[in-house]
């Protein structure tokens, strides 16, 4: 069996053919055969508290209790956000709360 190549865009060893294509199970990335040696320079990779790879449309769970800014409220440990996109900027992830709008830094969620 040969070793297939590391994916271009997060460097993950777990890739697997599917068909003529080359996935990465990690960041979903899909390619051609022929083009494992060009990379995407201009995605942003997204990784939780514990490292996983994040991506648009994820579920994802709240560790450690939030103030959200300009209010009395605190988002809970344990919240679950589905849903949530990738953004540029000191808070990476957009998402809704209980249908209010917030930004949350990557570094304080993990992948459900």
């Amino acid at each position: 069996m040969t070793a297939l190549p590391a994916c271009p865009r997060c460097k993950s060893e777990f890739t697997y053919a599917d068909g003529a294509s080359l996935v990465c199970p990690e960041c979903g990335h899909e390619w051609q055969v022929g083009e494992a040696a060009t990379t995407d320079e201009g995605a942003k990779i997204v990784r939780d508290a514990v490292g996983n790879v994040l991506n648009d449309g994820d579920t994802i769970t709240v560790i450690k209790n939030l103030k959200v800014k300009g209010s009395s409220q605190v988002v809970k440990v344990g919240t679950r956000v589905k849903n949530i996109r990738i953004v540029d900027g000191d808070h990476d992830i957009d998402c809704r709360i209980d249908g209010i709008g917030m930004k949350l830094k990557s570094a304080f969620v993990r992948k459900a």
